[in-house]
């Protein structure tokens, strides 16, 4: 078990208190992780110390700061367990990594009268860029339609699934109510049918080990911001055989080969992908904030995980007029809720006054609501710095918003 209170000394975000003097309980991890000293440290010495653009340089510092991107990139192909270095493409994040394979990759492949499939769970950043493509293209955009409490239903993704489609875009974790996809035997099913898969991993990366060579996805993306790193930086890993017959998504220095007056050629990716200046501060603290999560271990951050969620699960079950969504089974560290008779909103709000964070409203994934038929949801997600005195701080929160509100 996790010691929490040796984590938490290594956050120093935690020594703040908000305007009414409340200790900060954070419980909004799903949106954004907090950052440790390593990785704040990490920011601190690049710019002090490595600061310069890399690839392009010939003087020793900008050798040295190539090294120290370039490293980074190492550690993320091993945590993801993928082959190839050049399968691993920094951007800003998972937002920008599925557009650049819906531009990159769908405006090169997709045709009228072929089809993409989208899940309602997704995020809107897995949703309406496969959409903005299926328009340019022509091809027809499909939503794949949910269990009744909003899980993935195998069999009605066999039946979905036809000779003509050419993408599944499916999240590994829902960033709403929390539910696990099975991503290796959707993987199987998708690529029994000639269909390529892109995974939202946003919500995944930080949650369990992953082996992307066993999952066998096509694409997969996430941002540092979801696993103790920078904001601005995340990965997008595609097959090798696939991003050398994808077209850039932006153009401009460090991915050109060749300008001539008529024709341009690019670099072989991965830097057919980076264009201009990267985020190069932002990937080498990426690469020492995997280092910190490797440090702690996948499998006990899991544990934590899951022991957080089901007493969480327990304690909101027994409180009188919260109504759940989803199910504990086979679900993350993300609990999506509703207090009978107050907006989403408002229970935020009163969360927040008593120094408790947490998020409110559609998550980014109307579909999803649509389905559900609600509006929005509390949401409380946890990480390696919270404990179970921070659930009994939630549960007399929302007893005390209750009384507020009546």
């Amino acid at each position: 078990m996790l010691d929490v209170s040796l984590i938490r000394k290594q956050f120093p975000i935690f020594s703040t208190v908000n305007d009414a003097g409340k200790p900060l309980v954070y419980l909004d991890n799903a949106a954004t992780t907090q950052k440790p000293w390593v990785v704040l440290e990490s920011l601190s010495n690049y710019y002090r110390t490595l600061n310069a653009n890399i690839h392009r340089g010939i003087y020793d510092l900008a050798d040295k700061s190539t090294k120290a991107y370039e490293q980074s990139r190492g550690k993320v192909a091993q945590f993801l367990k993928v082959e190839h270095l050049e399968e691993i493409i920094f951007c800003r994040g998972t937002t920008e990594a599925i557009n650049m394979v819906a531009h990159g990759w769908g405006m090169d492949h997709l045709n009228p009268g072929d089809e993409v499939l989208v899940t309602a769970m997704e995020h809107h950043a897995n949703f309406v860029p496969w959409q903005v493509a299926c328009e340019y293209s022509g091809a027809k955009f499909k939503v794949l339609p949910l269990n009744s409490d909003g899980s993935l239903n195998l069999e009605s993704l066999k039946e979905a699934l036809t000779p003509h489609t050419r993408m599944l875009a499916v999240t590994h974790i829902s960033n709403t109510l929390g539910c696990i996809n099975p991503i290796q035997e959707i993987v199987k099913i998708a690529h029994n049918n000639g269909t390529l898969v892109m995974v939202d991993g946003a919500q995944s990366v930080s949650f369990q080990e992953l082996n992307l060579q066993d999952l066998d996805c096509d694409f997969f993306a996430f941002s540092g911001h979801k696993i103790f790193g920078p904001m601005g930086v995340g990965v997008l890993y595609g097959k090798r055989e696939l991003l050398q017959e994808m077209s850039p998504y932006q153009q401009g220095g460090s991915m050109i080969y060749q300008v001539g007056e008529q024709k341009t050629t690019y670099k072989a990716p991965p830097h057919r992908f980076e264009a201009g200046t990267p985020p190069v501060a932002d990937a080498v603290a990426l690469g020492t904030a995997l280092d910190f999560v490797n440090g702690i271990g996948l499998a006990s951050i899991k544990d934590h995980h899951i022991q957080l969620r089901n007493y969480a699960w327990e304690r909101l079950t027994t409180t009188d007029h919260v109504q759940l969504l989803g199910s504990p089974n086979q679900s993350a560290g993300i609990i999506s809720f509703n207090v009978e008779n107050i907006h989403a909103h408002d229970v935020a709000t009163i969360l927040g006054e008593a120094g408790i964070a947490v998020r409110a409203g559609h998550h980014c994934t109307q579909p999803l609501m649509d389905h559900l038929g609600i509006s929005g949801t509390v949401r409380v997600s946890f990480s390696i710095y919270n404990d179970f005195n921070e659930v009994d701080q939630l549960i007399d929160a929302l007893v005390t918003t209750r009384k507020i509100m009546a």
